[in-house]
C-alpha cells in the first residue's frame, strides 16, 4: 500500500551495473509465493552481470531473475526482502529485491560457487527482517486509519515507506499534528494492537472492494484481481494493498509515534517504530532521560 521508492535502493542497483532508467527485456513474469512461505526451491530465469549473462563467479556482483520467488520485491515503498539462494557448493546473498515489469529481480552477490541460468537453487528469505517490516507495515495501515477519524475524511496518504527499522507515513493535512492529536492516533492505534484481532485479506474484484469500503491509494496501479486487508475489530482498516503483513494485530507489539513533521504544503510526515524497535527506542529514551536528571542534580 506504500508507492515511494528509496533512492539508495535504486542507487544500490545501478551499482552493479543495471540501469533500471533503460529497464531490462526480460520475458514474461515472476510469481511471488511469499504470503505462504519464506523458503523454495526455484529455477534460475535469467543473470544480468552488467548485461546479459549465462552464470556469475564467486565474487560477482549480479542480478538473479528466478521462475518463482518468495522474496518480496519492493513495491511501492515496503522495503524488498534480502536472504540467500542456494545450491550444491555455492550461495547468493540477496542484498535487495527490486520489480522491473512483472519480473522480481534478486541484486547480490556471488559468495562461492558458480551461479548458471536453469539451475535449481533454495530460495530462503530472511525471516526475521521480512517479519519486522511487516509490523511496520500493518502499523501504517491502522495509523492511517486512525489519523482519518482523529483528524478527518480528508486525510489522504500521499507516500510512505516502511523497512525493519521503522515506519514513515506521509499524508494530507492543512497543519501541524498537536501532541494532544498524536496521543490520541497512538492509543486509538494501540487499542486496537491489545485487541489482538486477525488480520483478513480477500482476493476480489476492484467493484466488491470498493462496496467492502477498501481505500484505493493514489500513486497504486491495480489489476483485475486485488487484495483487500481488513484489520482491526468493526473494520477499524480496511484498504486495498499487496504487501505483506502480521497474523493478528497484536503480533504488531506496541506502536510509538516519535516524529511528526511537515515534509510540503500540506503534507504531514508520521514516523514511528514497533517491535523490538520500539522497545530499543523506549530504552534509549529512558537513559537519555535518567542521564539529562542525574546531570541536573
Amino acid at each position: 500500500s506504500i508507492y515511494e521508492v528509496a533512492p539508495e535502493t535504486l542507487a544500490e542497483g545501478k551499482k552493479i551495473g543495471v540501469d533500471y532508467n533503460e529497464g531490462l527485456v526480460i520475458e514474461g513474469s515472476t510469481e511471488f509465493t511469499g504470503y505462504e512461505q519464506f523458503e523454495a526451491t526455484e529455477t534460475v530465469k535469467a543473470i544480468f552481470v552488467g548485461g546479459h549473462a549465462s552464470s556469475a563467479e564467486a565474487g560477482q556482483e549480479a542480478v538473479v531473475v528466478l521462475g518463482e520467488t518468495p522474496f518480496y520485491a519492493e513495491s511501492g515503498g515496503q522495503a524488498g526482502d534480502r536472504g540467500v539462494l542456494r545450491w550444491d557448493g555455492g550461495e547468493f546473498r540477496v542484498t535487495d529485491t527490486q520489480k522491473e515489469g512483472g519480473n522480481h529481480l534478486h541484486i547480490g552477490q556471488v559468495i562461492t560457487g558458480t551461479l548458471s541460468v536453469g539451475q535449481s537453487v533454495e530460495a530462503v528469505v530472511d525471516k526475521e527482517k521480512r517479519q519486522a517490516t511487516a509490523l511496520n507495515h500493518s502499523a501504517t495501515h491502522l495509523i492511517h486509519a486512525a489519523l482519518q477519524k482523529v483528524l478527518g475524511e480528508h486525510v489522504v496518504q500521499k507516500g510512505s515507506l516502511v523497512n525493519e527499522e521503522r515506519l514513515r507515513f506521509d499524508f494530507s493535512h492543512f497543519e501541524a499534528v498537536t501532541p494532544a492529536q498524536l496521543r490520541q492516533v497512538e492509543r486509538m492505534v494501540n487499542q486496537q494492537v491489545r485487541a489482538n484481532t486477525c488480520v483478513e485479506t480477500d482476493i476480489t474484484d476492484m467493484d466488491s472492494a470498493r462496496e467492502k469500503g477498501a481505500m484505493a491509494l493514489f500513486g497504486e496501479k491495480y489489476g483485475d484481481s486485488v487484495r483487500v486487508l481488513s484489520m482491526g475489530t468493526d473494520s477499524f482498516s480496511v484498504e486495498l494493498c499487496g504487501g505483506t503483513h502480521v497474523g493478528r494485530t497484536g503480533d504488531i507489539g506496541n506502536i510509538v509515534i516519535i516524529s511528526e513533521s511537515g515534509v510540503a504544503s500540506g503534507v504531514r510526515r508520521i514516523e514511528g517504530v514497533t517491535g523490538l524497535a520500539e522497545e530499543e527506542w523506549i530504552e534509549e529514551e529512558s537513559f537519555d532521560i535518567v542521564k539529562m536528571i542525574k546531570d541536573v542534580l
